[in-house]
């Protein structure tokens, strides 16, 4: 009798000993460091309205389900299966299963930084920030085209691009189209300060004609040292009523923003965007203005310059003159080293 009860609690002990192994083995593929890869961090998207099925998708692509079953019990366990969050995680290299499941569980996604600089029009700016986001290009431009019908910011169709401000700026990989834009409008507001508001009026201009002005400076030079001075010429001409005569805005309304030479033909285009027989600014910007060139427009020096050309050394800065004829001369010179260098067009 004795040797049957020690050979029961042998046994016993026994299946205590292989359960205590297999509890810890599940422990550790469950708590211990999860797959590593040459990365420092895999990315997983989780589309909006996707389901479980689609997650475990995602992460088996990913190469982040080395024990795909145990994802599943864990992940049902602690209520993951019933409720998906959408956004872009970041699964860092060792992340173990249990960290990774109360990551998708609790929607701990991270954010997106998006940069726009360089955009002449709404199409393009929808375009790039589709890169980054999860709505495409037509949900976000069919949005910017409602904000404007609506006047969102007192801003209409063909000033509605200078809502938002160049920079780089942090979202959501699931922001919506209205939320993106509600954003780009506290933006706005941010940067139109007092201060910028108090210059603004005191140069006789509206906030959004600061930035039709600043647009065509943009156009004009890359060089942000010089752009004061040539917003200075500008806001001159304005003063006195001189047209604008400013070759960007031909070219937006001829659409040919690459071109490098305007030339006599392109000045009798039809468009309200022709400074050379419309004076004052044109309807609004011709492309995204950046901060430099709006505080640029706003803190422009005080001068008489009336003209200016770009130097014949191409070095992307300007000559400036008092007198048309000071600009014939500063002219002629630039035409000539365009003709140099075969440039005709």
């Amino acid at each position: 009798m004795m040797k049957r009860w020690r050979l029961l609690l042998l046994i016993g002990a026994l299946l205590l000993a292989v359960a205590g192994v297999l509890g810890w083995l599940t422990y550790g593929r469950v708590f211990g460091p999860g797959p590593r890869f040459p990365e420092e961090a895999r990315i997983v998207l989780v589309p909006t309205g996707a389901d479980f099925e689609q997650v475990v998708d995602s992460l088996r692509v990913r190469g982040l389900l080395p024990d795909e079953p145990l994802f599943r019990a864990v992940a049902k366990r602690k209520g993951l299966t019933a409720r998906i969050r959408p956004g872009r995680y970041r699964i860092p290299g060792g992340m173990s299963l249990n960290a990774l499941v109360n990551k998708l569980r609790g929607g701990e996604q991270e954010p997106v930084r998006v940069t726009f600089t360089n955009i002449r029009t709404l199409p393009q700016l929808a375009g790039h920030v589709a890169r980054y986001i999860e709505p495409d290009s037509a949900a976000l431009l069919a949005e910017f085209e409602r904000q404007a019908a609506d006047g969102l910011n007192g801003l209409g169709p063909s000033t509605f691009i200078s809502l938002f401000i160049p920079d780089t700026y942090e979202f959501w990989w699931t922001v919506t189209p209205s939320a993106f834009v509600a954003r780009m409008a506290r933006e706005h507001t941010r940067f139109w300060t007092a201060e910028r508001q108090a210059r603004a009026k005191a140069l006789g201009l509206s906030t959004m004609q600061v930035a039709t002005l600043a647009s065509i400076v943009q156009a004009e030079t890359a060089r942000a040292d010089e752009a004061p001075t040539i917003a200075g010429v500008y806001l001159n001409r304005l003063r006195i009523g001189m047209p604008l005569q400013a070759d960007p805005t031909l070219k937006f309304a001829l659409g040919l923003d690459s071109i490098s030479r305007v030339l006599d033909a392109d000045k009798l285009v039809d468009s309200p965007y022709n400074t050379y027989t419309h004076t004052g600014l044109p309807p609004g910007p011709i492309n995204m203005p950046e901060r430099r060139f709006l505080d640029a427009v706003l803190h422009a020096p005080a001068h008489d310059y009336l003209y200016f050309c770009a130097r014949e050394t191409l070095d992307g800065y300007s000559n400036f003159a008092r007198t048309y004829e000071q600009h014939q001369v500063n002219a002629r010179r630039y035409q000539r080293a365009l003709n140099a260098r075969g440039i005709y067009r």
